[in-house]
């Protein structure tokens, strides 16, 4: 069974951290960078959380332009999995596709839809 470690961005910078496992996990499998998942699964009831990106166990990134969750190797000029040192420097770096599968172990998310409830008062009726 799938778990992550999903990692939640606030417009005003804030980051939340969440350990999932079990049926929650099921929700982000076959899920693509750019789609919505209800922010129940990870305790943020009410909210819609937005897929930006991840990563699997080894490291290497998602990439959003690389269909499927396998991984290939691309040749980069920069961006994701690579920041060029000098002008015109090309790297071939292998990155994984975009769909979430059982192999990403960690996945970037931001809000997409707010609820009715602030964060703040979600997490801490959890934390008592």
């Amino acid at each position: 069974m799938a778990d992550f470690q999903i990692i939640v961005g606030d417009e005003d910078g804030d980051t939340y951290s969440f350990e999932v496992d079990g049926q929650d996990a099921n929700r982000f499998i076959g899920r693509s960078i750019g789609e919505t998942v209800d922010g129940g699964a990870v305790g943020l009831t009410g909210y819609e959380v937005e897929i930006t990106g991840g990563s699997d166990t080894a490291g290497r990134p998602m990439h959003g332009e690389i269909s499927g969750a396998g991984t290939k190797k691309i040749l980069s000029t920069g961006g994701v999995g690579f920041e060029p040192t000098v002008d015109g420097e090309r790297k071939r770096i292998t990155v994984r596709g975009a769909e979430i599968s059982e192999e990403t172990r960690q996945i970037n998310a931001k809000i997409a839809t707010r609820g009715d409830t602030s964060v703040e008062e979600l997490l801490d009726d959890g934390a008592e």
